[in-house]
């Protein structure tokens, strides 16, 4: 097959999916076999392009001209590679774990579900291969949208009221300042094309590139920089596995994949680093950083303080991007593949604990390790790969932000590196201690459904691996810092 159509079955297979299922409503094992299907082969698909990426090959498909300046076109370039693979991977991963969760939970409109589960999968192979600013911003609406009913699955009245919060912030911040950003990205170059080097050099004052990149960042609230990040904790209403989607496989990393390739190939790495009215943007991400792990550490429950992990982890990614050196980008695209498999199985972990031993609070979960030790284990690698210990991948990121930020003498960033790390093993160690070491707790517990249990496992081994055999995403990161410009020392 062709680049081009590897690049339109990326799109169509979990499409055809998403068409497919509800002709198997009532016949739940041929439903699921089809969503299972659908994922392994989406993964295949996006493989087979990544040969011709790591050789510096950039497939393109050109679909349609709206008008003259605005088009439907795809192109896969190192970063966008790297976000399908994780996202089409963990696909798999997720399904499994979705089918034991939604059948031990006896949940309702469970077609609905995967329905919703494949379009948003579509979507973001959309966004991650999107050739301009115009095709991602379709996309990246699509992608709010075919989310909204699985956050508000569960049909209550808090489900509604917090699925109506995430709408409001994410489709408020992206029709109110991420699209009037493009229009003025339009207007200033005459192109929406991502280049390497950026497209804005040159065409307006520094003062104007500052705002533009304000408007782009919390246009783009999916990174849940603050305060537009409230959208975040309030989705937590959702069942499980859209807890992961949301905050590992699709939206949230849409979020920061999309403000580093902005910065990258819109604004270009070396105009913000000469402008200097980006430097802003390091203080927002490190503010963010240290306040949503303060945060977390109040949380009893369980997955809002997973979700306030998730807003404090986004923003080492956006941090590593406003450093605007290659290392520290490096870093963020790092930290990208990392928090998307250790979040994933710390929220794989939660939800195994809320159908195993009936328990969402961490007040409650004395004892719980030593009834699911899968469970709590795979825990256990997510939190030290959240905390930044190796042997596991979320070492990495943090490692070269770090390293790019002591090269440049940025002391602001290399204190809150230090400070959230000692805050991110504030809230995590306890969890551990207290399920392995705590005493007391329930008595009816038992480990989840083997689906669950496998899924949490794997993904739990893919952190270690990740460490250990870094090798893809690293080149890939690689041969994206290598197009910043070719003017900056590396």
């Amino acid at each position: 097959m062709t680049p081009a159509t590897l690049i339109a079955l990326a799109l169509i297979v979990p499409t055809a999916v998403a068409v497919l299922l509800p002709l198997f409503d009532g016949r739940p094992n041929i439903r699921e076999a089809v969503t299972l299907s659908g994922a392994v082969a989406l993964f295949y698909v996006v493989v087979q392009l990544l040969p011709e990426v790591l050789a510096g090959g950039e497939p393109a498909l050109e679909v349609w001209t709206v008008v003259p300046g605005l088009t439907i076109a795809f192109s896969v370039e190192p970063l966008g590679m790297l976000f399908a693979l994780i996202a089409s991977g963990l696909w798999i991963a997720n399904s499994v774990y979705s089918i034991g969760y939604m059948r031990a939970e006896a949940a309702h409109r469970q077609t609905l579900f995967y329905v919703c589960f494949a379009i948003a999968l579509a979507a973001t192979m959309g966004v991650a291969f999107a050739g301009n600013l115009f095709t991602l911003f379709v996309f990246y609406e699509i992608l709010t949208i075919s989310t909204y009913p699985l956050v508000t699955h569960k049909g209550t009245e808090h489900a509604r009221k917090s699925g109506r919060v995430y709408m409001m912030f994410l489709l408020g911040a992206s029709t109110i300042l991420l699209f009037p950003a493009i229009a003025w990205t339009l207007v200033a170059t005459g192109t929406l094309d991502f280049e390497p080097g950026g497209i804005l050099g040159g065409t307006m004052s520094d003062v104007s590139l500052g705002i533009l990149l304000a408007l782009f960042v919390f246009g783009i609230a999916k990174a849940a920089v603050m305060p537009l990040h409230l959208w975040l904790p309030a989705a937590m209403v959702a069942p499980t596995p859209v807890s992961a989607l949301l905050h590992a496989v699709a939206v949230v990393k849409a979020g920061v994949f999309t403000i580093v390739k902005v910065i990258v190939y819109v604004f270009g790495v070396e105009t913000l680093a000469e402008a200097g009215t980006g430097d802003w943007l390091l203080y927002v991400a490190g503010v963010t950083i240290v306040a949503a792990s303060l945060i977390a550490l109040q949380q009893d429950n369980l997955k809002r303080r997973l979700a306030y992990s998730t807003v404090s982890q986004l923003s080492y990614v956006v941090m590593g991007a406003a450093l605007f050196t290659p290392l520290a980008i490096l870093g963020a695209v790092l930290h990208i593949a990392a928090h998307a498999v250790s979040k994933i199985t710390l929220f794989f972990a939660a939800g195994s604990v809320h159908v195993g031993a009936h328990v969402d609070n961490i007040s409650e979960m004395n004892g719980v390790g030593r009834k699911m030790p899968w469970t709590m284990g795979a825990f256990a690698i997510g939190s030290l790969s959240m905390i930044g210990v190796p042997p596991t991948a979320g070492f990495l990121g943090k490692w070269f932000i770090l390293i790019a930020a002591v090269s440049i003498e940025q002391w602001f960033a290399v204190a809150v590196i230090v400070f959230s790390t000692v805050l991110n093993a504030g809230y995590f160690l306890p969890i551990v201690y207290r399920a392995f070491r705590g005493s007391g707790g329930k008595q009816n517990v038992t480990e989840s459904p083997w689906p669950m249990v496998v899924s949490l496992t794997f993904t739990a081994i893919l952190t270690v691996v990740l460490f250990l055999v870094p090798d893809v995403p690293f080149d890939l990161a690689e041969r994206l810092t290598g197009e910043l410009s070719p003017d900056v020392d590396e």
